[in-house]
Formats: C-alpha cells, sequence, structure tokens
C-alpha cells in the first residue's frame, strides 16, 4: 500500500509541477508537462518532501543534475539553465507548500 501511496502522490506533486513550472527558450514558454521533464523532477524531489530534508539548496542541486537534451540530443544543458528565476521560486514555494500538507 505503502508504493501505491508513494506513487499517488508523486504523480500528483508532478502534476503540478507541469502545470506550473515552465522553461523559457527564446522567449517562448515550455511548461515542465509539455517538455515531458515533470515527472522526472517530480521523482527526484519527493524523497526531500517525504523525509523532511527540502531546502533550497537541494532543489537547485537536483534541478543542475537534470540533463535537459536540445538539438536532437546535441546538446544538453542543466535544466537548472533553462528555467526562469520566478520558476525557480514557484517551484521552491509550490515543493515547501506539498511538505507542510503531509
Amino acid at each position: 500500500m505503502a508504493n501505491f501511496t508513494t506513487t499517488q502522490a508523486i504523480e500528483t506533486l508532478a502534476a503540478k509541477i507541469g502545470g506550473s513550472v515552465y522553461i523559457e527558450i527564446a522567449k517562448w514558454h515550455l511548461y515542465l508537462a509539455e517538455a515531458h521533464l515533470h515527472t522526472e523532477v517530480a521523482e527526484k524531489v519527493y524523497p526531500l518532501i517525504e523525509n523532511h530534508k527540502l531546502s533550497e539548496n537541494k532543489v537547485l542541486s537536483i534541478l543542475r543534475d537534470i540533463k535537459v537534451p536540445l538539438g536532437g540530443g546535441t546538446l544538453e544543458v542543466s535544466l537548472i539553465d533553462l528555467l526562469p528565476a520566478q520558476c525557480k521560486a514557484t517551484l521552491i514555494n509550490l515543493l515547501q507548500e506539498d511538505q507542510r500538507n503531509q
């Protein structure tokens, strides 16, 4: 039962992230759900929430480690470099709220 609950929590978190956080490329906003990055972010940050170890530095480190392929994979860019400052703040706030509600 715990695995189902965790999976459901990650899916819910992924949906929140996917609809609230976007990458910006040439002034175009591509939400993480559209870029198929929301689930990966949720899976990597959820343990921080679950274990009450959420911090801005840890989240930013996770974003730095997620590589986004561009140009058919000829170039990889860290997700953190594609997120505008306001989206980083939105993500942190969303995660903090999710942790408070657990």
